[in-house]
C-alpha cells in the first residue's frame, strides 16, 4: 500500500486493516473545470466565511496550506499538517463510520480526493475534497479543537453498531454516487433515496454508533460556536457548503444550545437541516463528549454491553475485571438476576491483556469460538481473581487437581486443572482445564472430548466494544466495497470546454499569455451557452484589465445565461461581487 500516498511519521503509525481504505490522489486527473469548481467556492467561501465563521478557519486556511486558487496537493498538504501533528489521506467518497473515528483518533484527516461536479457546486450528499480540505482541516489548526476531534475518533471507533447501521450506511454511500455521478437517471435517485429514508424510519433502538454518530453530524460537520444570538461556524458541512453556510445564519434555521440532549436529534443527510446546535466554545464539545462516553459500553460492560455486542453481529471485546479481554462474535449470553454469568462467542476469537494477546491464545487456538463463565463462586464472598495463593490452594483450585466449582446461577465447571496465568497484579485471570465438562443445569456447554477447556476469569464485564483488543489478533484487512463512486469517460464536447478552462486557467497564471480571451468566450457563446463559471473567470481578467468593451460582452452574455437558467443568477451575481469588490485572500 505504500504506493498510495507519500508517508511520514504520523502516516507510519496507521494500523494495516486502515490502509486498505486509502486510494492515491492522482492529482493530473483534476480538470481545469474541477480547479475552477475550487476557485469559486473558496473565493466565495473566504468572501463570506471571513465575517461569520470562527476565528481559527482564515487562520487555519494559512496554517494547512490550502490554497485559494488551486485544490491541494495531499503530498503538500502533509508536509505542512505534519507541524500541527496531523496527517491527510484520500479515500473513496464515505468510509464505515468506525473506521472513519479510528483514522481520526490516529490524528489522520481522511479526505474524499473527488470534487463535485459544476452542477453541485452549491452542495453535495457526497463527501469531496472541498468539504474535507476547505471544511475540516482548517479548524484542526486550533489545538483544543483538534484534540476534540481526535478524541471524539478515540471513543468514536469503540461505539457499538447494529446490523442496520452498516445497511444504512451502505444505502447512503450509495445515494451519494449516485447523486453526484453525472446522467444518474431521476428514477434511481428517487428509489436511493427512498430507501434511505425507509431504513432511517425503521432502525428501531438507536445503536451506540447512531448516538454518537448524531454528536459529530451536529458539532464537526455542522456545528456552530459562541452564542445562540450571534453564532460563529465551526462545522465543515457548513464550511464547505456556499449554500448552507449562508442560509444557516439566518432566521429560517432554529439556533438551539448544544448538551447531551442533541444526541438523540437525528439528521437527514439528503436534506438542508432545519436547525443547528450552538456550543459557547471548543471546550463544551468535549464536556459533552466525555458525559456520553459514560454511557457507553466501553465504560458500562455489564449485560446490556454483551447484548449490545451480540446485537452488533461483529466482531467485538469485552472486558472483565482481571483486566482479560475476550475478542471475537458474540453469539450467547446467559444471565442471572440481571447480570451476565456466561457469555459465548463462535467461530474465530482471541484473548488479550492489555490489547496484547495472549501468548498461545490467538484464533488459532480458539478457531471454534470461546466460551466462560463470569463471576463469584456460590456462596463464597470472595472471587477467584482476589483469592491469594494460599486461598486458591484452600479451595482445591491448583495445579493438577480435579476441582468441581459451581458459579453463583447454576454454571459448573468440572476437571484438572492444568495451569494459570496471572496479569501483572498478580491477579489469576485464566484457568485451563482437561477432561473437563461445563454445564448450566441440564445444558451441556463443553464437552471433554472437546479438548482443553481454558476459562477466562473475572467477576464482572468491565467494558464492552467494537473491535479487537488486539488489532494484530484477526485479519482486518477485508473490506468489500459495495459501489464504487462513478467515472463516465468524458465526451469530445467536454474535453473541447475543458481546454477553454484551461486555456483561462493558464493566461491567468502567466503560463500563456498569448491566448486570445475573446475567441474563447464567442467559441463559449456558439457552443456552451448553458455555461456560467468560465465566463465569470473571463470576466474577472477583463475588469482587472480594465477591458471594458470585453467587459461589455461577457456581461451580456452572463446576462442571457440568468435569463435561460435562473437557477444559476445568484451564483453569477455572486461571482461578479467578489470580482467586483476585489474579495482576495493572500
Amino acid at each position: 500500500m505504500s504506493e498510495l500516498f507519500e508517508s511520514n511519521e504520523i502516516l507510519q503509525k496507521l494500523p494495516k486493516h486502515l490502509k486498505q481504505f486509502i486510494k492515491p490522489q492522482n492529482y493530473e486527473d483534476y480538470s481545469a473545470i474541477d480547479q475552477a469548481v475550487w476557485r469559486y467556492v473558496m473565493r466565495k467561501n473566504v468572501d463570506f466565511l471571513s465575517k461569520v465563521a470562527h476565528s481559527s478557519y482564515l487562520e487555519g486556511l494559512k496554517q494547512t496550506g490550502i490554497s485559494i486558487d488551486s485544490i491541494p496537493n495531499m503530498y503538500g498538504m502533509n508536509r505542512i499538517l505534519k507541524d500541527i501533528g496531523w496527517a491527510a489521506v484520500a479515500v473513496d467518497g464515505f468510509i464505515p463510520p468506525n473506521a472513519f473515528m479510528e483514522f481520526q483518533a490516529y490524528n489522520v484527516l481522511v479526505i474524499a480526493s473527488d470534487i463535485r461536479q459544476l452542477e453541485h457546486i452549491e452542495y453535495t450528499p457526497a463527501p469531496d475534497i472541498i468539504h474535507e480540505g476547505a471544511g475540516h482541516a482548517p479548524i484542526i489548526a486550533n489545538p483544543e479543537y483538534a484534540e476534540y476531534l481526535r478524541r471524539f475518533g478515540e471513543i468514536g471507533c469503540k461505539a457499538i453498531s447494529s446490523a442496520k447501521d452498516y445497511e444504512l450506511y451502505e444505502a447512503v454511500r450509495h445515494l451519494s454516487i449516485i447523486k453526484e455521478a453525472p446522467n444518474s437517471k431521476e428514477d434511481d435517485i428517487a428509489s436511493a433515496e427512498a430507501k434511505v429514508e425507509t431504513l432511517q424510519k425503521n432502525m428501531g433502538e438507536p445503536s451506540e454508533m447512531a448516538l454518537i454518530r448524531n454528536l459529530h453530524w451536529w458539532t464537526v460537520e455542522y456545528g456552530l460556536i459562541g452564542s445562540v444570538e450571534n453564532p460563529k461556524i465551526y462545522g465543515a458541512g457548513l464550511l464547505s457548503s456556499i449554500g448552507e453556510s449562508a442560509w444557516c445564519m439566518t432566521n429560517e434555521v432554529k439556533k438551539l444550545i448544544y448538551d447531551i440532549n442533541t444526541t438523540y436529534k437525528n439528521f437527514d443527510i439528503t436534506k438542508p437541516q432545519p436547525q443547528l446546535y450552538v456550543t459557547p466554545d471548543f471546550a463544551h464539545l468535549s464536556l459533552i463528549l466525555e458525559e456520553f462516553a459514560n454511557t457507553m459500553s466501553l465504560r458500562k460492560g455489564g449485560l446490556s454491553g454483551i447484548y449490545k455486542l451480540i446485537e452488533s453481529q461483529s466482531l467485538g471485546t469485552i472486558e472483565l475485571s482481571t483486566g482479560i479481554q475476550i475478542s471475537g462474535a458474540f453469539t450467547n449470553a446467559i444471565e442471572h438476576e440481571g447480570k451476565p454469568i456466561y457469555i459465548q462467542t463462535k467461530n474465530k476469537t482471541a484473548l488479550a491483556y492489555r490489547e496484547k494477546e495472549l501468548v498461545g491464545h490467538g484464533t488459532h487456538t480458539h478457531q471454534d469460538g470461546f466460551g466462560s463463565p463470569i463471576g463469584k463462586l456460590k456462596g463464597i464472598n470472595l472471587a477467584i481473581e482476589d483469592m491469594s495463593p494460599r486461598d486458591l490452594a484452600a479451595y482445591n483450585i491448583y495445579e493438577e487437581r480435579v476441582v468441581n466449582l459451581e458459579f453463583e446461577g447454576g454454571i459448573k465447571v468440572s476437571g484438572e486443572i492444568i495451569t494459570g496465568k496471572r496479569n501483572l497484579q498478580g491477579k489469576i485471570i485464566l484457568i485451563s482445564f482437561k477432561n473437563c465438562t461445563v454445564t448450566h443445569h441440564n445444558t451441556i456447554l463443553f464437552k471433554p472430548e472437546w479438548g482443553i477447556y481454558d476459562m477466562a476469569v473475572g467477576k464482572e464485564i468491565i467494558s464492552a466494544f467494537s473491535g479487537p483488543a488486539d488489532l494484530n489478533s484477526f485479519d482486518l484487512i477485508n473490506h468489500k466495497i459495495s459501489s464504487n463512486t462513478i467515472h463516465i469517460k468524458k465526451t469530445k464536447e467536454r474535453l473541447v470546454l475543458e481546454t477553454l478552462y484551461q486555456q483561462v486557467r493558464d493566461y491567468r497564471q502567466g503560463i500563456n499569455k498569448t491566448i486570445s480571451r475573446t475567441k474563447v468566450l464567442e467559441q463559449l457563446i456558439e457552443e456552451y451557452s448553458d455555461d456560467w463559471l468560465l465566463p465569470v473567470e473571463l470576466y474577472e481578467l477583463a475588469y482587472l484589465g480594465q477591458e471594458i468593451e470585453l467587459c461589455e460582452k461577457i456581461l451580456n452574455h452572463l446576462q442571457a445565461i440568468k435569463e435561460n437558467k435562473p437557477e444559476v443568477g445568484h451564483l453569477i451575481d455572486d461571482g461578479l461581487y467578489i470580482i467586483k469588490n476585489k474579495s482576495k485572500v493572500k
